[in-house]
């Protein structure tokens, strides 16, 4: 009997405290070798201070501030490096901590939210309950290129050098010797990480963001997809009797490179560009599986019956690719799977080649495999298939030709300026016309068979309009080349009319892109974020699903409608608690439009990383959603710095995506139990109650004379506007005001100050409203512990309250003028005070979040984010600041969005 370990189980010969250790004393010597001695006692006595102020030995911070003012302009931007770099190899230490929970849970089967636990909650039901589980659920993490990622892709990739050196000390046996050399090796990344420029000195281009999104999908996703299947196949077989086909259940895609709302540098080039990359990305893996799968098929011909179907298709292959047959046929004779699979990897090589032969699309590259898995079977060789057959088969199911399908975004405005313009041409004045009217056109337009306008005149628009005409003329072609699934969303940001959908219907139907009532290439995706939209929902689908023409555009996409909801700018225009609850009120009623239409929904939530807009952990968000709403399908966006952090690290992708099929399977089956969730009457009543006077005291703030003044003084998000953080610019327009300004800025500027005012702000206003009107503190704590959208909405809101600093956010405050510092900061920081209390009585606890590990890590890092946002207040607060200055204050923005592990 073979030993699982000579030491019983240990699975690990390290922890988070000695890897923090080990790596901050190599940072110093690292330090001290490529600057000197006294810049590395420099960075020491900050780190001290900081520690000694934390811990009480202290009694103010003056020490540290005046130490860091005092300090050559060289030297802060050496203090400003060291503590940023030393962040992202603390993020290193506990992304392997996360790891290592991940792992010891695991083999001790106290792994929470696991598709065992799935598993065996999906066991309770019979088999046909299952297998429609199971057939309803389709997720796709929707990656976009936001710019709030604030890495370069050089630091990245050294990054994850660093990080599988630490995985090789920490789950293997090694000699000293062996150790001592990894050692080494890490010590000369941590070398090269700090000669290399943290900071860009261009803006990234699109074709940059479509790079980095795909880095990802290569290097993690397309490995660790097949483990989630393999794990859930095998604990479905353990919980569940009876025979359990396992669907497709994931699809990725992504809006780099096609996503142009607002942005003028997403031209179709770039779009192109994307898919080819794409797709070769992926041809290219796939012929490296089919490589590898050469190797283990090496069957003797003469002592197997691989069967006929198996025959027909290397027959079929033979007349296909005569010459390579000839060649499979000398280099592998008797050896039938290897020439299959030789044959199979000429027909990837010639995909949109202009030699014939290639494969049409993924469906025809999985049915080979299909054939081949069927030919094993029949020779008893299952565990072949299981181990490397099926494996690929997910990879082709998942992946397909494209990578990640593309959606593309415009902004309704771009539409209707485009179709107007056009329609000119012919005589027709379309923008006099009233909703009613448009309607009727656009619709009248698509039913006939003639073409109404000619896409490719567009000698006489303005640029914005010929390029939108140019866009949809592309995308009949795009779809031609690459197969209608790798671009086939068309999202319309700021929808607010039908006929803003059926501007878009009317565009693709003039291209070809659809042709009613058998073709429609495309969903069009209404993204719904102003209140005016939201509270109109019944108006917009309702008109567009009874109207004639998008009727048939349903029919053809099987009867499912998209439906995106934006997060971040309904946050900003109504504060933290009013927007989360318009959001699930509106999907609740969302979900009774489809019904009564009977159309199943696919919700689009576009969140973001922070918990303002939508952030927070993802499978307790999937299982807060209204059950009505949960048809198995959903969407959200992943972006910034959340992609970095959940799909970096393998074990960490994997554990991730496990997490959320779980949500996903227990939600649907709860939805299927009880379609209809129990939320009594006097709980949505104390909700309007909070969320009307939270909606007031926000917008009350917001438009307070001289707040606009106060925000540009008292965060740095002048700076953040010049960071080169993404392809497009910050603001929708030049002007100044909340409205415009977008909602990433605006919330990366608040994270920075450590005053996360939209993760919270107005939430005490609105619970004491509700006090003051008759309602009780029982009342909430029962919501608290049976309503999960409550929970989870107070539990997001005390993640930020845990991570603001109101301290530094005073300093902060200190930059704004006098007068504007004492009309606002008592007020931010009386709602903040006010909401901790409130929050810690109604979850009955006595601290804010319920998280130990967050007390840890912000105990492991606050001390060193302090030095950096004294820094950059000093900075700030300077008003000619020389070039050195400059870019010393960029990198205090880094280092502060690396120390919170949250830019935006």
């Amino acid at each position: 009997m073979w030993h699982a370990h000579p030491h019983g189980m240990q699975l690990h010969n390290r922890g988070v405290r000695q890897d923090v250790r080990e790596l901050g004393a190599l940072l110093g010597d690292v330090l001290e070798g490529q600057t000197s001695r006294g810049a590395f006692e420099t960075v020491e006595s900050c780190r001290r201070s900081a520690i000694d102020y934390r811990s009480g030995e202290l009694e103010s911070r003056e020490p540290l501030v005046t130490e860091l003012e005092g300090l050559s302009p060289r030297r802060q931007r050496t203090v400003a490096r060291a503590f940023a770099t030393y962040f992202e190899l603390i993020n290193l230490a506990e992304e392997r901590e996360r790891v290592r929970t991940i792992r010891t849970d695991s083999q001790e089967g106290t792994l929470e939210d696991s598709l065992e636990a799935a598993a065996k909650e999906l066991g309770e039901d019979d088999v046909q309950t299952v297998q429609r589980i199971l057939d309803d659920v389709l997720i796709e993490p929707t990656f976009t290129a936001h710019p709030t990622e604030a890495r370069r892709k050089t630091v990245k990739s050294k990054l994850r050098q660093i990080s599988t050196s630490l995985e090789t000390l920490d789950e293997r046996l090694l000699t000293d010797k062996e150790s001592a050399q990894i050692w080494q090796d890490i010590d000369a990344e941590v070398t090269s990480l700090w000669q290399t420029p943290q900071v860009r000195n261009r803006q990234p281009e699109p074709e940059d963001e479509a790079r980095n999104v795909q880095w990802y999908l290569e290097n993690t996703l397309f490995d660790v997809v097949g483990d989630v299947y393999d794990e859930l196949d095998e604990t479905i077989d353990a919980a569940v009797p009876g025979d359990i086909e396992i669907p497709k259940l994931f699809e990725f895609r992504s809006w780099a490179g096609s996503d142009r709302d607002g942005n003028p540098y997403v031209t179709p080039e770039v779009t192109a560009n994307t898919l080819e990359r794409q797709r070769s990305v992926i041809l290219d893996r796939y012929r490296d599986q089919l490589k590898r799968l050469s190797g283990v098929l090496s069957q003797d011909g003469s002592r197997i019956d691989a069967g006929s179907a198996f025959q027909v298709s290397l027959e079929r292959d033979r007349e296909r690719l005569p010459g390579s047959a000839r060649t499979a046929e000398q280099r592998y004779p008797d050896e039938p799977y290897r020439q299959k699979l030789k044959l199979m990897r000429e027909r990837l090589r010639r995909v949109g080649d202009v030699r014939p032969g290639g494969y049409d699309d993924a469906d025809e590259l999985g049915a080979d495999l299909s054939v081949i898995a069927e030919s094993l079977r029949a020779n008893d060789a299952d565990s072949i298939v299981d181990a490397h057959v099926d494996p690929i088969r997910r990879q082709v199911a998942t992946f397909g030709f494209s990578l990640a399908s593309l959606d593309l975004r415009d902004h309704q405005q771009k539409h209707t300026d485009a179709i107007a313009e056009t329609l000119e041409h012919e005589g027709i004045d379309y923008r006099t016309l009233s909703e009613d009217e448009r309607v009727e056109l656009l619709t009248d337009a698509v039913l006939q068979d003639e073409p109404v306008i000619d896409l490719s005149e567009t000698a006489d628009l303005s640029d914005d309009s010929a390029r939108v005409l140019e866009l949809f003329d592309s995308l009949a072609d795009w779809q031609t080349e690459y197969g209608v699934h790798a671009i086939d969303t068309y999202c319309i940001s700021m929808t607010e009319e039908p006929s803003h959908v059926l501007e878009v219907l009317f565009l693709a139907d003039q291209a070809g892109v659809i042709s009613l009532p058998e073709h429609a290439g495309i969903d069009i995706v209404p993204l719904l974020e102003t209140e005016y939209a939201l509270s109109g929902a019944r108006r917009i689908m309702g008109t567009l699903f009874e109207n004639e023409a998008y009727a048939q555009v349903l029919e053809a996409r099987g009867r499912t409608q998209e439906i995106m909801l934006g997060y971040s700018d309904s946050n900003k225009e109504n504060g933290f608690l009013a927007a989360n609850w318009s959001l699930y009120k509106n999907q609740r009623r969302l979900g009774e439009i489809c019904d009564d239409h009977d159309v199943t929904m696919r919700l689009f939530h576009g969140r973001g990383g922070s918990i303002s807009r939508g952030g927070g952990p993802m499978n307790e968000a999937l299982l807060a959603l209204p059950n009505s709403t949960v048809t198995g399908q959903v969407k959200f966006t992943e972006q910034g710095e959340a992609i970095a952090e959940k799909y970096a690290n393998p074990r960490i992708a994997e554990r991730n995506i496990g997490q959320m099929l779980n949500a996903q399977l227990r939600a649907r089956k709860q939805a299927l139990d009880q379609p209809e969730e129990e939320v009594h009457e006097e709980w949505v009543a104390a909700m309007e109650t909070m969320a009307d006077a939270a909606r007031r005291e926000y917008r009350d703030l917001l438009e307070s004379d001289g707040f606009v003044q106060y925000f540009e003084q008292a965060t740095p998000i002048t700076v953040i506007e010049d960071l080169d953080l993404g392809s497009r610019p910050a603001s929708r327009s030049g002007e100044r005001t909340v409205e415009d300004l977008r909602a990433i800025p605006w919330v990366f500027s608040w994270t920075q100050s450590r005053c996360i005012l939209p993760g919270w702000y107005a939430l005490a206003t609105g619970v004491e409203a509700y006090l003051e009107n008759g309602g009780s503190m029982n009342t909430l704590q029962t919501m608290y512990e049976e309503w999960p959208f409550f929970r989870t909405t107070l539990d997001n809101a005390a993640l930020s309250l845990s991570r603001t600093e109101l301290e530094i956010a005073d300093r902060y405050a200190d930059l704004a003028e006098p007068d504007l510092r004492e009309r606002f900061f008592p007020r931010v920081s009386d709602e903040y005070e006010r909401a901790a209390d409130l929050i810690t009585e109604i979850g009955q606890r006595d601290q804010l979040h319920t998280r130990d590990w967050l007390g840890e890590n912000l105990e492991r890092r606050n001390p060193y984010v302090d030095p950096l946002n004294m820094l950059q207040v000093y900075l700030l607060g300077r008003t000619d600041r020389t070039d050195i200055e400059e870019r010393t204050l960029r990198l205090t923005v880094k280092g502060v969005a690396a120390g919170m592990k949250n830019t935006g």
